[in-house]
């Protein structure tokens, strides 16, 4: 009987370790395209500090999360966490365009705690990959960049609200085209425009402040974006918007109208 649990207790061991590698993996991919994307964008200066260490400390801080908390605890819901963390690093936007103004983007899986307790952690972490990978490839062909990962959520910055738009717009579509291979995952999607500044966090911690916030009010399979974007994309052929959504954001005053972004219904049906 004493050998039956020691079996048990090492199969369990194993188990979470291949969990532990898969999500260290993941992690590491991340940094890793941060990184050559880096070397892409500035190809005649020094590699900036830093970016190794921050692989390092991620891979030990997962490790240390999922032994301590379990991979349901480390892998969730993170629009604040995101914003939190930008908050804390302030990451330098304002070289994305000439003038510092950027659009920021955070989106989420909604349900994602209860979808990870439904498939089990091995299989969510499989749907993470494939969520991710998507959500890469529609960045990358928008010029969008990645600024952190967290989870199920992604804070991105565009130098542009037409591509913002259409990325976003591009990931929704191909989760809406085949809902099967995507588990029946519907993502929310918000994003605010304002000017990055290099000293001082107030304006630059107010604008992804209330990025975070729009995300937040998404429902599932929607996308919610502010008046600035709005007017910076009203002509943009292939999409619409709907009626204005006035709406209180936590943490500021007064209403805010919001705006649902979606694919024109013939374009639609052209891309099927």
């Amino acid at each position: 009987m004493l050998a039956w649990a020691i079996v048990g207790v090492e199969f369990a061991g194993l188990v979470a370790l291949a969990v532990l590698l898969i999500v260290a993996r993941q992690k590491l991919k991340s940094t890793r395209r941060e990184l050559e994307r880096s070397r892409q964008d500035k190809p005649r200066r020094r590699r900036p500090r830093g970016l190794a260490p921050v692989a390092i400390r991620t891979v030990w801080q997962t490790a240390d999360s999922l032994l301590k908390k379990g991979v349901g605890a480390t892998v969730r819901n993170s629009v604040e966490d995101l914003a939190g963390w930008a908050s804390v690093e302030r990451p330098d936007l304002a070289r994305l365009t000439a003038d510092g103004h950027v659009v920021i983007v955070f989106s989420d899986i909604e349900g994602s705690t209860e979808l990870n307790d439904a498939l089990g952690d091995r299989e969510w972490v499989k749907l993470l990959e494939r969520h991710n990978k998507l959500f890469y490839k529609h960045v990358q062909e928008h010029c969008g960049h990645v600024i952190k990962t967290q989870g199920d959520g992604f804070m991105i910055a565009f130098g542009n609200a037409s591509q913002a738009v259409l990325c976003t717009v591009g990931v929704q579509q191909a989760l809406d085209d085949d809902p099967e291979h995507w588990d029946g995952i519907r993502v929310r999607i918000g994003m605010h425009a304002g000017t990055s500044v290099r000293r001082g966090d107030d304006l630059f911690g107010r604008n992804v402040a209330m990025a975070a916030r729009i995300a937040g009010l998404a429902g599932g399979g929607e996308i919610l974006v502010s008046k600035p974007v709005l007017d910076a994309v009203v002509d943009l052929a292939g999409i619409e918007f709907g009626v204005p959504r006035d709406v209180e954001l936590k943490g500021f005053q007064g209403t805010y109208p919001l705006y649902a972004a979606t694919l024109r219904p013939t374009d639609a049906v052209n891309h099927d």
